[in-house]
């Protein structure tokens, strides 16, 4: 069943006020004026540049039990970088609106404003996020939490009443899909893949790189799960 339900919910959500930024890493510029460090040894003085080094991750292979899981993973993979863009989409047009809409001055303006914005989105990315399927609409929701820090489901009920929020999560959960599902890697493996996947997308250049609405440490993050793949080696 294709992800068609939830088309209007995500473009609505879209345009709802809410606090969510996009952080995005600005390198420190190098002051060539700063003084530079001197040692003496022996009477002879050398002079060292300081020297600033951008952090780098090195990815570790990526290790599978079987085929299965492997077909698994990249299946997951082509569904989390095919609905990424919706995400941080999202994020961008949400910071955007609000704040357009702090510097407007009367609630009619406002109003004007947002349908203005939600029919620009709906005529855009309607038709493509009919094409997405349950799994797709499930990732998305899980994506849209990551980069706005706030679910699906209060996003909705920011935009509608809280029935209105109850009755879409309630539909929602009759075709497997959750509105109220947050983006939690540090306890759902799945989440997990889902960020390992972004990483290394972001280091190959596949997907552009954009900062999670709240902190993500990917190292410890991967020394996480390595410790829990581990116990239940060892349990076993």
């Amino acid at each position: 069943m294709k992800f068609t339900l939830f088309t209007f919910l995500i473009c609505s959500s879209f345009i709802q006020v809410l606090h969510a930024q996009i952080k995005e890493y600005v390198p420190e510029s190098k002051d060539k004026t700063a003084p530079k460090e001197m040692i003496i040894i022996e009477h002879d003085t050398l002079v060292v540049n300081e020297i600033t080094l951008d952090e780098v991750i090195v990815f570790q292979p990526l290790r599978f039990e079987s085929k299965s899981e492997y077909k698994t993973y990249l299946i997951l993979k082509r569904k989390t970088r095919k609905v990424w863009p919706y995400a941080v989409l999202a994020a961008e047009r949400l910071e955007t609106l609000n704040a357009r809409l702090e510097q407007l001055d009367s609630k009619r303006k406002k109003r004007r404003y947002t349908k203005r914005i939600q029919k620009y989105i709906e005529g855009k990315f309607t038709d493509r996020l009919k094409k997405l399927t349950k799994t797709e609409g499930q990732i998305l929701v899980k994506l849209m939490h990551r980069q706005t820090g706030i679910t699906t489901f209060d996003l909705v009920k920011e935009l509608k009443s809280g029935w209105r929020a109850f009755w879409y999560n309630t539909t929602a959960s009759l075709f497997n899909i959750s509105l109220k599902e947050k983006y939690d890697p540090y306890s759902v493996k799945e989440d997990y893949l889902i960020e390992d996947i972004l990483r290394r997308s972001f280091k190959d250049g596949v997907l552009d790189n954009h900062d999670p609405a709240f902190e993500i440490d990917y190292l410890d993050l991967v020394e996480l799960w390595q410790n829990k793949k581990t116990e239940a080696q060892q349990a076993d």
